[in-house]
């Protein structure tokens, strides 16, 4: 194999897809990463490839990134990429030192994530007319996405059966395919079974996307893009100021069991993250839910 960016690129996708069997989504996030240094190197470094590749080039890299005017969070998702390729590149004896080890990432502050109050939430649900077209299956999914903290991906990619209404749980597939089953709302269950009812069992539905949940107007299964779509549209209509998108469900669906007393371990689980630290951001997001309840309610703030 000749030693160029985009061989050494191609193999660490193939890498991503078959042994940490990454989304596409994921895989290509990794692909704009390295394509943004491969043209870098090339600009700047001619003759550089990744087996020759040294700190003192990816630092220059680091140094035009943040030149340009790059968030620092962007550039630490490059940064991590960056350090994902030439960590493949040691795994797979292509180089016997890993030139990025030393390769530090902008230092973040830890971004606490945007919430809706349950008011808002119950605003946005009844903003949803069932009387037209796409309304029952509007709320089903937004039911399903707070009830059960589900990513766009997983909502999108539910299949008919993947959903336990007998036992109240939804089987999905999350980051890297590993499953877990997530217990859901009575409420979400009654306007999911009446969209699968009313609407799905009455529509003619496109070859291939006979077990996919939501579907479009065309029988075609929903895409992450249209739920998006939908969501800052209702959001618009209703009056609600802050940026919402289908993560803020996710988000509120966590720090609502947080501030409820809910136990971290379980919170993980429903989500879905492989590591605690993750899931704890929530119980920050709830120490200033706290901190703000003193400050407007304590006579001596």
């Amino acid at each position: 194999m000749s030693d160029t960016w985009e061989n050494h690129i191609k193999q660490f996708e193939h890498y991503l897809k078959i042994e940490r069997s990454l989304s596409k989504n994921s895989i290509a996030a990794y692909r704009r990463d390295m394509e943004k240094l491969s043209v870098y190197m090339k600009t700047n470094f001619a003759g550089i490839t990744p087996l020759t590749t040294k700190l003192l080039h990816l630092r220059a890299f680091v140094n035009e990134l943040a030149s340009i005017g790059i968030s620092e969070y962007t550039q630490a998702r490059v940064i991590s990429g960056v350090k994902a390729f030439f960590r493949f590149m040691v795994y797979e004896d292509r180089l016997e030192e890993d030139p990025s080890i030393l390769l530090e990432s902008p230092k973040l502050g830890r971004k606490l994530p945007d919430t809706l109050s349950y008011d808002e939430i119950v605003q946005l649900l009844e903003g949803i007319k069932l009387g037209e077209p796409e309304g029952h299956r509007n709320r089903a999914m937004l039911e399903v996405l707070y009830s059960s903290g589900l990513r766009v991906s997983e909502l999108v990619g539910l299949k008919l059966g993947m959903v336990y209404a007998d036992i109240g749980f939804l089987r999905v597939i999350g980051k890297g395919n590993k499953e877990r089953l997530v217990p859901v709302g009575k409420d979400a269950l009654r306007y999911l079974n009446l969209y699968l009812e009313q609407v799905r069992n009455h529509q003619k539905i496109a070859s291939g996307h006979e077990e996919y949940v939501f579907l479009n107007r065309r029988g075609k299964k929903m895409t992450r893009v249209m739920v998006f779509i939908f969501i800052k549209k209702l959001v618009e209509e209703v009056g609600i100021k802050k940026k919402v998108s289908p993560h803020t469900f996710r988000h509120s669906f966590a720090t609502h069991l947080i501030e409820g007393g809910a136990d971290l371990r379980a919170v993980q689980e429903m989500l879905g993250h492989e590591s605690i630290t993750t899931t704890e951001i929530y119980t920050h997001l709830d120490r200033e839910y706290l901190r703000q309840v003193l400050t407007d309610f304590h006579p001596r703030k």
